[in-house]
C-alpha cells in the first residue's frame, strides 16, 4: 500500500451565494497551508456548495477546478439557504477530518493548523468563536450576544457567545450531526446537542474581503427565532403561565366588580381602562397563539418530508465532464 494511500483526507466545506470575486482569493489563502498538509501527510479537497448564486460564482469553481483537481462542487437547483448549504457539504464530504469555513475569508484559512493540532491532543471539534465584532452596528452586536445568552439558559444545546460554523470535526462528529436530519436546521444548535469534546479557539473579527454581508437584520432576527423554536419549548411553558396568570387576575378583577357593585353601586365611567385591559389581554393573546404557530409551522414543514436540497450541478473529483443531476437530501 503506497503512503498516499495511508495519507488522512481533509475535507473544506465552502457554501458559497454570490461570491464570484472571493473564489480565488479564498483559494489563494488556502493554499498557503500546504506546506502544514503535506508535513502531516493530509491529503484535502475543496468541496464548494453554491447556494443558488445568481452571479459567477459557479462560472468561477469550475475555472479553479481546471488547476485544482481537488476541487468539488454542488451547485443547488435554488437558493436553499446556509444551514441546507452546510447540510449538502457534510452529506457529501469524504474526509476523515471536515472542516467549514466562509468563501469571504471571515473565516481565516490560517487557523487551520491550530485547529488540527487540538484534534491530535483528543479534542473530537475544534470550533472557533469570535471575541470581537468590529465592523458591526452596536446594536446588532447587542443583540447577538442577548441571544446567545437566552439561547443558553432556554436549551440543553451548548452555543458559546460568538460561535462561528468554522470548526475542523473528525468524521465520527460529521456522521453524529448527519444522524439528525431535520428539515428546520440550525447547525449552531445542532453542533452544541450532538456533544463531543470541543475545543473553542479565539479570534479577532475579519471584514469580509469583498462583497457585502447576505445576513440582514431582520434575517438575523429570524433565523434567531428558528433556533429558539429548534431546541427548546420554554416559549410554549411560557404562553402557558402567562395564559394562567391572566385567568387569575380576571378572576380576581370579577370578584372586585361585583363587591364593588354591591357596595357602590354600578357606575358608568371606567370604560377607558376597560378598554386598555382588554387590548392587553387580547394582545397577549395573540402573543401566545403565535408562540402556538411558530411551532406548529415547524411542525407542518417537517411532516412534509421535503428534501433540505435539490442540486441541479454535481463537479465531482475524477470525473471528465461536469455532472448534472436531480440528487436530493432527505
Amino acid at each position: 500500500m503506497s503512503d498516499k494511500d495511508n495519507r488522512k483526507l481533509l475535507t473544506v466545506i465552502v457554501p458559497c451565494y454570490n461570491e464570484e470575486e472571493n473564489i480565488a482569493y479564498f483559494y489563494e489563502e488556502f493554499i498557503k497551508n500546504k506546506p502544514f498538509f503535506e508535513e502531516k501527510g493530509l491529503d484535502y479537497e475543496l468541496l464548494f456548495i453554491d447556494d443558488g448564486s445568481k452571479d459567477k460564482t459557479v462560472q468561477n469553481i469550475r475555472l479553479l477546478r481546471e488547476k485544482e483537481p481537488r476541487v468539488r462542487m454542488v451547485s443547488f437547483s435554488r437558493n436553499f439557504g446556509k444551514e441546507a448549504a452546510i447540510y449538502a457539504g457534510l452529506e457529501n464530504s469524504r474526509g476523515d477530518y471536515v472542516a467549514i469555513m466562509d468563501a469571504d475569508l471571515q473565516d481565516p484559512p490560517a487557523l487551520l493548523p491550530e485547529l488540527y493540532s487540538y484534534l491530535e491532543e483528543g479534542y473530537d471539534t475544534a470550533a472557533t468563536r469570535r471575541v470581537t465584532r468590529k465592523g458591526e452596528p452596536p446594536i446588532r452586536s447587542w443583540f447577538a450576544r442577548k441571544f446567545y445568552r437566552l439561547m443558553n439558559r432556554m436549551s440543553n444545546a451548548d452555543i458559546v457567545d460568538g460561535a462561528r460554523d468554522y470548526r475542523l470535526m473528525k468524521r465520527q462528529v460529521v456522521d453524529a450531526i448527519l444522524s439528525v436530519s431535520e428539515y428546520n436546521r440550525f447547525s449552531k444548535g445542532i453542533f452544541g446537542w450532538v456533544g463531543f469534546k470541543t475545543k473553542w479557539v479565539e479570534f479577532e473579527n475579519i471584514e469580509r474581503m469583498h462583497g457585502e454581508t447576505k445576513w440582514s437584520f431582520w434575517k438575523l432576527f429570524l433565523y434567531a427565532i428558528d433556533g429558539i423554536v429548534a431546541f427548546s419549548t420554554v416559549p410554549l411553558s411560557l404562553s402557558a403561565i402567562v395564559g394562567l396568570l391572566f385567568c387569575a387576575l380576571a378572576f380576581l378583577m370579577i370578584i372586585f366588580v361585583i363587591v364593588r357593585a354591591l357596595i357602590f353601586g354600578d357606575p358608568t365611567s371606567g370604560w377607558p381602562s376597560l378598554v386598555c385591559i382588554i387590548l392587553l389581554v387580547s394582545g397577549v393573546q395573540l402573543l401566545c397563539i403565535g408562540v402556538v404557530g411558530q411551532y406548529l409551522s415547524k411542525t407542518y414543514l417537517e411532516v412534509k418530508k421535503r428534501p433540505i436540497y435539490l442540486a441541479k450541478e454535481i463537479l465531482d473529483e475524477g470525473t471528465d465532464e461536469d455532472s448534472c443531476g436531480d440528487k436530493t437530501a432527505d
